[in-house]
């Protein structure tokens, strides 16, 4: 693995492997690297972008935090595919759920990102390009939830580039083309691998459910995000 470094991810002589985890919080990626992961290294600390590099069950695996919003999503896995040469992204974050039915805790694996963000101009395609998954890692993540008897929804989501959208009827027009969620990253993870023919997939939890309103607590987000945690690791092996 190269040891170059960008304004934005600074190796100090530690490494990167092939496939990561990227959860929004760079906290996050610490409880995950200190909980999960054994002889893990920090290999990054630039903006307090933690990122760590361990093993998993002989497995070696990093994560790194990646902040909110697609741009910053957009910006770290660019740089960590076409300068650090990871292969295997897999975001693991939280989602809020657009359909009555998807409850609490529920894991959610993202098939494909609809958008009202115009991050795939850059590419200049004479049409629209489909932000979806790669199969390997959409069928490995369904099979590992599966086998831990974890309840889970695969389809489309929404990835948005707005949190507090003025409109009143926005989630309600997503919701009744059966958009499962909301979150606001997976289609420039998906787009940035596509064109760089990586693979990438999403997993949130359901810490919301937008309709309903109802939402976890600070204690059951964490038992929630461990179980998607776990599911990411072990289908990575």
């Amino acid at each position: 693995m190269t040891e170059k470094s960008t304004p934005h991810i600074v190796l100090e002589g530690q490494e990167i492997a092939e496939t990561i985890l990227l959860p929004g919080d760079p906290l996050r990626a610490k409880l995950i690297a200190d909980t999960f992961l054994d002889n893990s290294v920090q290999f990054n600390h630039v903006r307090n972008m933690f990122g760590y590099t361990g093993e998993y069950k002989g497995k070696k695996i990093s994560v790194m935090g990646t902040g909110m919003g697609m741009p910053s999503m957009g910006l770290y896995s660019y740089e960590l595919i076409h300068t650090f040469g990871v292969k295997n992204l897999i975001r693991i974050g939280s989602c809020g759920a657009l359909q009555e039915e998807i409850p609490l805790h529920d894991l959610v694996i993202a098939m494909a990102a609809a958008t009202n963000s115009s991050y795939a101009d850059q590419y200049e395609l004479p049409g629209q390009l489909p932000a979806t998954a790669s199969y390997d890692l959409l069928e490995k993540a369904v099979n590992t939830a599966k086998a831990k008897g974890q309840s889970f929804h695969v389809g489309t989501i929404l990835t948005s580039d707005i949190f507090y959208h003025p409109s009143k009827t926005f989630n309600q027009k997503w919701q009744e083309m059966g958009v499962l969620a909301i979150d606001m990253e997976t289609a420039a993870l998906y787009w940035n691998a596509i064109a760089a023919n990586v693979n990438a997939l999403s997993i949130m939890t359901v810490s919301d459910n937008i309709i309903t309103g109802e939402a976890l607590s600070a204690e059951d987000r964490q038992t929630a995000f461990s179980n998607m945690m776990e599911t990411a690791l072990e289908m990575t092996l």
